[in-house]
């Protein structure tokens, strides 16, 4: 199966798993998805493209992909990090998208960041060794496995915290922004119901419901927001259709379910407590605080391999949510040669290149 044929199947089963949610695909979205996999770089092309992944990994790597299992975040790339407030109104950081959450070999999260920094390298976000990325995450994760400390950006992780406080966060410039992305737009039922959950008849009255596009491995999965003038300030919620996992697609495991909710309860971290997933769809709160951090956000100065170490730590911090594995998985890093991850991660990069140039030559963008 090349990567038109996959794509294809991919979106057959997106549809047929929201139509049982009542849901479609969002065209538009899907459409736009496809452009930028032909126009846009490689980094682009492997965060929409995680069917794919999920596909090559074991074929490519299948000694790894034999290892020992966690629930991983399965999706893992550089900017699938952001922030949040925890319950006593800490900024925290982390991991912050467990859509494609699933049980895989723990070192399939770490081959999916360091090709995504890769990648990330060559289209210019930043300047490291091949080398040098893959050995800062292993670091940070061989420490996380000796000790689970969350992320918390107060007193302490102060590059991290700045990162946060980047101008691209300040508010008024991040309120537009969202801005942009948003279509007014009635949400389903459910959907509508889970936004609505915090606000009072009366709030809810001056408040708006928009369809949000965004994203790029989640593009054509259908997202709403409602965004409020809520006691001097704006407040906004999203609610986001969630299906199983692309890598229960490419494992053709046709009873499987989303996984989000099992990474919540299995977190020992510093959790948003307005995140929560309800009847198919994950709610949560949209602010300057609380979302993603892209790579922009690195200042000129800083140390790129600090922040790969924080995320190879971050990305320990899931697996200790499998705490049965955590020993078997100490084993297996110690026992692996030192560029086992390098030469995995240049393995994946250059396949998903190679079919980023095949997707462009299909032409199978343009429909």
């Amino acid at each position: 199966m090349d990567i038109v044929e996959a794509t294809r199947g991919y979106e057959a089963w997106l549809g047929a798993e929201l139509g049982r949610m009542g849901l479609a695909p969002v065209a538009a979205d899907l459409r736009e998805k496809r452009r930028r996999m032909a126009k846009e770089d490689a980094f682009v092309f492997l965060r929409a493209t995680y069917y794919r992944w999920a596909q090559l990994w074991p074929q490519l790597c299948p000694e790894l992909a034999r290892a020992p299992q966690a629930l991983a975040a399965g999706d893992l790339h550089i900017e699938n990090f952001g922030t949040w407030r925890d319950r006593e109104g800490r900024l925290c950081w982390g991991i912050n998208d467990f859509d494609e959450a699933y049980a895989l070999s723990y070192a399939n999260d770490l081959v999916r960041l360091a090709a995504s920094a890769f990648l990330a390298v060559e289209a210019g976000r930043f300047t490291a060794a091949p080398a040098a990325l893959a050995e800062a995450i292993l670091d940070g994760y061989a420490a996380g496995l000796e000790r689970f400390v969350p992320f918390v950006l107060e007193e302490r992780n102060l590059e991290l915290r700045a990162m946060a406080y980047h101008a691209e966060k300040e508010p008024a410039r991040w309120w537009k922004k969202l801005g942009k992305e948003l279509f007014l737009q009635r949400p389903p039922a459910a959907a509508r119901a889970a936004l609505d959950a915090d606000l009072s008849r009366a709030e809810l009255a001056k408040a708006g419901h928009f369809y949000r596009s965004a994203g790029t491995g989640s593009l054509g999965r259908p997202r709403y927001v409602l965004r409020a003038e809520w006691r001097g300030g704006l407040l906004a919620r999203e609610a986001k259709a969630l299906v199983p996992s692309a890598a229960a697609w490419a494992a053709r495991h046709k009873s499987a379910r989303p996984r989000y909710a099992d990474v919540r309860h299995q977190s020992a971290g510093c959790l948003d407590p307005l995140l929560r997933v309800e009847e198919g769809w994950v709610v949560r709160r949209l602010a300057p605080r609380s979302s993603k951090i892209e790579l922009d956000c690195l200042r000129k100065k800083s140390d790129p391999l600090a922040l790969l170490r924080a995320m190879g730590r971050a990305a320990a911090n899931l697996h200790h949510g499998s705490a049965a594995a955590v020993p078997a998985i100490k084993r297996d890093v110690a026992r692996r040669k030192s560029r086992w991850l390098r030469d995995a991660a240049l393995r994946m990069a250059d396949a998903m290149r190679e079919d980023r140039r095949a997707w462009k030559r299909s032409g199978a963008w343009r429909k």
